[in-house]
């Protein structure tokens, strides 16, 4: 059943035209009202019990929600089309943003999977850092809610109360989030609670303990990267009894079972990272926050736990080993082409999309409310962690028929990562994508409303498939005149392997190493052969070459002729001498002849020497059956018959 769209004007201050948005989005639409939320709440009620309704208002979704609670119905589907679209200067008629509103109800009625997610348990058991007369106070709060345990340092202080544990020492390490934390303390004191006198027992290092909690209020360096993105560990200023009192309070809440979400997926098969010891990728190794991701040999491992999400190991990794699964990548994809097309579908022309977080939401409501709101043209699309929205995302949405993409980061973005992959996007398609540094509603209005040159559009919108890789490289094609290679910025996951051919022995060790399989070998002949579009630009190649003959660069070869494989070094083969089967390279063969014939002890005589002129058969057989062979045997003994069994019986 086709959804219906109930719409409010939100007491006259936004223009709505029913019969034009119907008409553009395909939808029924109700008639327009002024008050749902108050006057018209009965008509509010009929709507929730008419299937599929969707209310165009997220201001009030908790009282819609409250309401279908009422009535025994679930709750409606909402949509914001008041703060992202008509309270705008530019609605200055209710046809102005039909192109825009057309778009956020597309986008709206996609659905995708459900989020994967992993259960915590929290017990309670907390440990709480800081000064005696800080850490003793906080324990007092929280003693009736967790069960608590406070480490002070070296200090003659103790608790008087028996409502929580108190221990001395020195914190060495913690590891761990949520539900999962482990310490280990060193000087560690008990207290010994015997007697009229409380007092410390003995010193003792390497003690370890388990805790769910974390709080510190020691004011001393954090314990853990990112620490505002550590679940489980909570950090205030002692001298601020304000942030002290929240961070007690935010305590008091992780009790109980919670759901982790499993924000990446990892295909340790297709990581880079490293082969055979040489090292290679490190992108998302050297971007995580949180210290999430650790090298567990030839591939790297996420901890889910500790992993918060931000999503810039998704966008850096060039395999795909890595993915954004929360929602999945895919999703975004069609989000995005879904805004394009249903924008340019409704006659809007010269689309322009703004990509925020949470935090950027948060601005365009204000934006709307206090400002100018959003010029038409622009269409907001929130994702979950911005940094998972990578260069690949970005020439998608040139791609499918956006001018350009602006990105709002919020307080949890990776700035440097963010410019790199609008560096990269911008290399493959100049003014693609730009960054805005703003930090109030005002000021994102004049950066959107600003007259700033824009990229002309694509000339036939194209929604490409596959992999980020693939969809990078058809948007790309897109974007660009065919045939052309583009120089791109260092670090870039897409290039060639150039290969000294005077220096190269072709050994092929950079062949057996390849994770990729973009560095091949020709079975039948000494050849050297590349796949360029299958490259990663790992740099495992180039450690691994013993003559340092290989250096890359960073390029995107656009030509077909990167899908092929072509011959980077090629040399003649070496005739067996004695069978004349070919083998192995002419040159090699003859230096290593040059370099031992007569001067090795073990190719001392020339029929030794001969060998280092035969493939691997004749060289055997040469080798068994040369005087004095070590792997020669004694004559066989002959096989014994029936009738050396009859004679001897005969004999006896």
């Amino acid at each position: 059943m086709s959804k219906r769209l109930i719409l409010c004007d939100c007491s006259g201050s936004q223009p709505l035209d029913s019969e034009a948005l119907s008409t553009a989005c395909g939808l029924a639409c109700s008639k327009v009202h002024s008050a749902l939320c108050t006057g018209e709440s009965e008509a509010a009620l009929a709507a929730l019990q008419t299937p599929d309704a969707v209310f165009c208002c997220t201001q009030e979704s908790r009282f819609f929600a409250e309401l279908a609670g009422e009535i025994g119905v679930e709750p409606p589907l909402f949509l914001d089309l008041r703060d992202r679209a008509g309270w705008s200067v530019e609605a200055t008629n209710p046809g102005v943003m039909i192109p825009k509103m057309s778009a956020l109800v597309a986008e709206a009625q996609l659905t995708g999977p459900a989020a994967k997610t992993l259960d915590v348990i929290s017990e309670g058991l907390c440990l709480i850092l800081g000064p005696a007369e800080v850490a003793l106070a906080a324990a007092e709060k929280l003693q009736d809610i967790l069960a608590v345990t406070v480490l002070l340092s070296d200090t003659d202080a103790a608790p008087t109360s028996r409502g929580f544990d108190a221990i001395r020492g020195r914190l060495r390490s913690a590891r761990g989030a949520l539900g999962g934390f482990a310490v280990t303390v060193d000087a560690l004191q008990s207290l010994d609670i015997t007697g009229r006198d409380w007092s410390w027992g003995p010193p003792r290092d390497g003690g370890r303990s388990e805790c769910d909690i974390i709080l510190d209020l020691s004011g001393a360096a954090p314990l853990f990267p990112a620490p505002e993105k550590r679940e489980g560990y909570l950090r205030a200023d002692p001298k601020s009894p304000g942030a002290v009192a929240d961070a007690i309070l935010a305590a008091s809440q992780l009790v109980g079972t919670f759901e982790k979400p499993l924000y990446v997926k990892s295909e340790p098969l297709l990581c880079a990272h490293s082969r055979a010891s040489q090292s290679g990728c490190s992108r998302c190794l050297d971007a995580c926050p949180t210290g999430a991701i650790t090298s567990a040999g030839d591939h790297v491992a996420i901890d889910p736990m500790i992993c918060a999400g931000c999503g810039a190991c998704a966008s850096l990794c060039p395999s795909g080993a890595i993915s954004y699964d929360a929602p999945p990548a895919d999703s975004l994809f069609r989000r995005i082409q879904t805004l394009a097309k249903a924008y340019l579908d409704a006659g809007g022309q010269a689309p322009r999309l703004l990509v925020v977080d949470g935090h950027g939401g948060e601005m365009i409501r204000l934006a709307a409310r206090f400002d100018r709101g959003l010029p038409a043209a622009v269409i907001p699309l929130e994702v979950e962690a911005l940094n998972s929205f990578g260069h690949a995302e970005l020439l998608a949405a040139r791609a499918a028929g956006f001018l350009e993409v602006a990105l709002l980061p919020g307080p949890r973005s990776d700035l440097e990562v963010q410019q790199h992959e609008i560096e990269l996007a911008n290399a493959i398609a100049p003014g693609s994508a730009r960054l805005l540094d703003v930090a109030e509603p005002g000021a994102l209005c004049d950066a959107l409303y600003a007259d700033t040159p824009l990229p002309a559009p694509v000339a036939t919108p194209l929604r490409p498939m596959g992999t980020r890789r693939q969809i990078t490289r058809q948007a790309a094609q897109a974007l660009n005149d065919a045939n052309v290679t583009l120089p791109l910025p260092e670090a870039a996951p897409y290039g060639a392997v150039l290969v000294d051919t005077e220096a190269c022995t072709l050994c092929l060790s950079c062949v057996s190493l390849c994770p990729s399989g973009a560095l091949g070998d020709n079975p039948d002949l000494p050849q050297l052969r590349f796949q360029e579009d299958a490259c990663l630009q790992c740099g495992i190649c180039a450690s691994a070459c013993p003559e340092k003959a290989i250096t890359l660069e960073p390029r995107l070869n656009l030509a077909s002729a990167a899908l092929d494989q072509v011959v980077l070094h090629e040399e003649e083969p070496f005739a067996c001498i004695e069978c004349g089967a070919l083998f192995g390279v002419k040159s090699t063969v003859e230096k290593i002849t040059e370099k031992l014939a007569g001067k090795h002890a073990m190719f001392a005589n020339p029929q030794a020497a001969r060998m280092i002129q035969m493939c691997d058969n004749c060289r055997v057989n040469a080798q068994f059956h040369q005087q004095g062979s070590p792997i020669a045997s004694k004559e066989r003994p002959r096989v014994r018959t029936t009738d050396d069994y009859l004679s001897k019986r005969r004999d006896h």
